[in-house]
This record gives C-alpha cells, sequence and structure tokens, in this order.
C-alpha cells in the first residue's frame, strides 16, 4: 500500500495578504506543490481605464501600504515615456533618494518582524522581544528612519502624495533634511550591524538553480532606470517586457504566475539585483556582503535575509549621498505636453522587478493599462523552491518539515495583496 503524506497551511503567518500552502507526498516522492492565494482579486488596471493620467500614481499607490513608491514610480516613469518626458540632475536624485526610503523601510519590516523569528525559534517579534529587546528596539528605530524619508519627500509615509509626473508637487528646502541626516549616520551603522547579525543566523544547506531577472544600470544599484537583465544572458529594453514574459492562470491560486516564454519560472527581488548588480554596490555596502560571506552570488533563497539586510546598507549610503550633494531645484517638476501614445514603466520595488505599461488618448485619458507585480512572477519559483526543499528533507519529522516550509515562502517576502491585483475570468456556457 502507498503511503501519502500531506505539508499543509491553511493561513501563512508573517507575510503580507492571504494564503495557504499544501504540499503532497506519496512514497517519498513529491507529487503537488500549491501556494494557494485566496485573497480575492482588486481588479486595478480595470479601476484606471478611462481615468486621468495624473491620477494613475495615486490610484497605484494604494495597491500596497509597504512600496507604494515603487507602484508610484512606475506609472510616472511609464507615463513619461508615452509623452516623451526626461527627468534629470536633482529631481532624478531626489526619486532615487525616495526609493532609498522604501527599501529601508520594507527590507527592515522583514528582516526584524517577519523573517527574524524563523530563524531563532520565535513565533513572532513580540515573542522576539521578550529575549532580544534591543535586537527589536534597533530594527523599529530603523524602520522608522525609512518612513521619515518618505515623509519628508513625498508627504507622507503611507501611499505618498508629492509624487507627479515630471517630477514632484513641492520639493523641500535642504534644511528640511537636516534632522534627517544626522539620523541616517546612525542608520547607516545600525544597517552595518544587521548584515553581521543576521550573517550569524543558521541556514539550511539549499541552493537550488534559478534564473535570476532584475534592472541593470551601468553606473548604478538599481532603483528605476535600467536594461532588463538575467542571468541566462537576457537583455532587453522595458518596452520589450511583454515580448519575453508572459503570464499564466492556474487554478488554486487568485494571483497570475509568471514565466519567461522561452525558459519558465524565473526569480525576482534582492537575490537577482544581488546577482546582477553586486559591482555596482557602494564601497560599503560590498564590504557588509564580504564579511557576511556572500560571495559573487547567493543563491540560497534562505540567506535572502541578509541581502536584504546589504541592500539596506547600500539605501542609507545612497541616502547619504544624495543628501550631502543636494541643492533644491529651481522648479519641482518639467514640463511636457499632453499627447497619446504607450508608455512602459519598470523599477525595483524592495520585491524585484515591477512592470507597468499604459495606453493614453489625445486628452490623457487611460485606455488601458497592465501591471505585474514581482510577487506574481515569483510565485511559479516559490513553488519550485518548496518542491526542491521537501524533496531533500523528506525525512524531517512532520512540525518542523511544516515550519521550513513555510519559511521558505517568507524567504521571498511575498507581498499576496498586490499579487491580486488582476485576475482574468472565463464563463463557460456549457
Amino acid at each position: 500500500m502507498s503511503e501519502a503524506r500531506e505539508i499543509k497551511v491553511d493561513y501563512l503567518a508573517r507575510v503580507e495578504g492571504e494564503g495557504g500552502m499544501t504540499v503532497k507526498v506519496r512514497d517519498g516522492k513529491v507529487e503537488d506543490v500549491q501556494v494557494r492565494i485566496y485573497e480575492p482579486p482588486r481588479f486595478f488596471e480595470a479601476f484606471l481605464r478611462g481615468r486621468k493620467y495624473i491620477e494613475a500614481s495615486d490610484i497605484t499607490a494604494r495597491i500596497c501600504g509597504i512600496c507604494p513608491v515603487a507602484y508610484q514610480m512606475s506609472a510616472v516613469h511609464a507615463m513619461e515615456q508615452a509623452f516623451g518626458v526626461t527627468v534629470g540632475g536633482q529631481l532624478r536624485e531626489l526619486r532615487r533618494l525616495l526609493y532609498c526610503g522604501e527599501w529601508i523601510e520594507s527590507h527592515v519590516l522583514h528582516v526584524y518582524m517577519l523573517h527574524a523569528p524563523d530563524f531563532l525559534g520565535y513565533q513572532d517579534a513580540i515573542s522576539l522581544a521578550r529575549d532580544h529587546r534591543a535586537v527589536v528596539e534597533q530594527g523599529l528605530r530603523l524602520k522608522k528612519i525609512g518612513n521619515e524619508i518618505v515623509t519628508t519627500l513625498a508627504g507622507r509615509e503611507i501611499h505618498p502624495i508629492n509624487v507627479r509626473v515630471g517630477g514632484f508637487y513641492r520639493v523641500p528646502l535642504r534644511e528640511d533634511f537636516a534632522k534627517l541626516r544626522k539620523e541616517l549616520d546612525w542608520a547607516l551603522d545600525a544597517a552595518v550591524k544587521t548584515v553581521d547579525f543576521v550573517a550569524g543566523l543558521p541556514f539550511p544547506d539549499f541552493e537550488p538553480q534559478h534564473e535570476y531577472v532584475a534592472l541593470l544600470h551601468p553606473e548604478e544599484y538599481p532603483f528605476n532606470e535600467g536594461d532588463i537583465a538575467s542571468t541566462a544572458g537576457l537583455r532587453i529594453k522595458k518596452d520589450d517586457f511583454l515580448e519575453h514574459f508572459e503570464e499564466l492562470h492556474v487554478r488554486h491560486s487568485n494571483a497570475l504566475h509568471g514565466r519567461i516564454k522561452a525558459r519558465g519560472p524565473y526569480f525576482v527581488g534582492p537575490q537577482a539585483r544581488y546577482n546582477l548588480n553586486r559591482d555596482r554596490l557602494s564601497p560599503i555596502a560590498r564590504e557588509a556582503a564580504d564579511r557576511a560571506g556572500l560571495g559573487a552570488r547567493c543563491d540560497n533563497p534562505f540567506k535572502s535575509i541578509v541581502v536584504r539586510a546589504v541592500e539596506t546598507v547600500e539605501a542609507c549610503a545612497e541616502a547619504i549621498r544624495i543628501l550631502d550633494a543636494y541643492e533644491r531645484p529651481d522648479r519641482p517638476f518639467v514640463d511636457y505636453e499632453i499627447k497619446a501614445g504607450v508608455g512602459h514603466g519598470c523599477t525595483e520595488a524592495p520585491r524585484g522587478i515591477l512592470y507597468h505599461r499604459y495606453e493614453v488618448d489625445e486628452k490623457g485619458d487611460i485606455v488601458s493599462a497592465r501591471i505585474i507585480p514581482p510577487t506574481a512572477q515569483n510565485l511559479p519559483a516559490i513553488e519550485a523552491d518548496l518542491r526542491h526543499f521537501v524533496t531533500e528533507h523528506i525525512d524531517l519529522d512532520q512540525e518542523n518539515l511544516t515550519w521550513k516550509c513555510e519559511q521558505a515562502i517568507r524567504n521571498y517576502d511575498p507581498c499576496i495583496s498586490c499579487a491580486t491585483h488582476f485576475l482574468k475570468l472565463e464563463i463557460d456556457g456549457d
């Protein structure tokens, strides 16, 4: 008689959104893996049709309370391409600063509150704080500094209101950043200590092979500009995204699954950025990565917590660089002419590349919208990792294996609500 085993989590903890997990094993072999996303879809592409182009950044910011900047900026970049707008100088630098704030607050939330408890044997950050109060307090203060960057520059920390096509509605004075600049000295030191802290966590020996996809910029660690590249040699412009990537519907998920048309699943996010852009990190971030033993490439998804910590160092160092050279622009935005066209935007949300495509008419009304979030792109890779991990650790007892599988999902810091923005609906008349 065959022996069946099921590893099941009905409600994933310490992830954004609602989802579950099921792994079915028979006779020691994995038969089926499902990351079940049952959070209802929210149809943001449909909401955008018929709205004015200038509304896109504020509407899409509501897709996610953790990474609204990436949604805003991807929309803004797409509209600017459609209108032929180029934003440079200090306005471009301020946009990078805005990303620094979002990366800091998002990465620190994940590292300290969502992921570290897994490695240290705690159910949540509250339990962790009972024994490691100073560690959690350091994380909370560091996250707050990321929020303050976003608030100072974009009006508020959740769903910012100061971003627009061409730049900003207003730009801060240099003195507006004075207190924040002092806090960033502490933040950089705390971020380096964070790398040292997470590098000492116990990591399973697990290195699945993925094709990593991220933005690639010739000079910068990428936030909001660059070609789309992969570790398998792909190198395309953002305009060609849909020629190479697609989304598929699966029965067990209200989120679509991304794949490279020619090859299948791929992996976006901090590890992808690191593996493609390590040589573009600032010296202090590279030194932290070297000390943590990351090397030229990191394939262990459990070590994504270390890469996020390194990117937090990078974001703090970049924020300091930008503020030290900051001079207030004469105007908060550049002028442009509204015209019919198609625009593409692709930026690096904390969780990976986020693609937007818009078609607008001559009045600036949105004719169509397409948004592909990072978690939807990663879902097939998450399921593949679960399959490989269970296969390699099939001898673990049920409780331990279930815990490790849930942790494997948290490696990706999935944003489930982001991923359920759209659902293809087919009605069979038979």
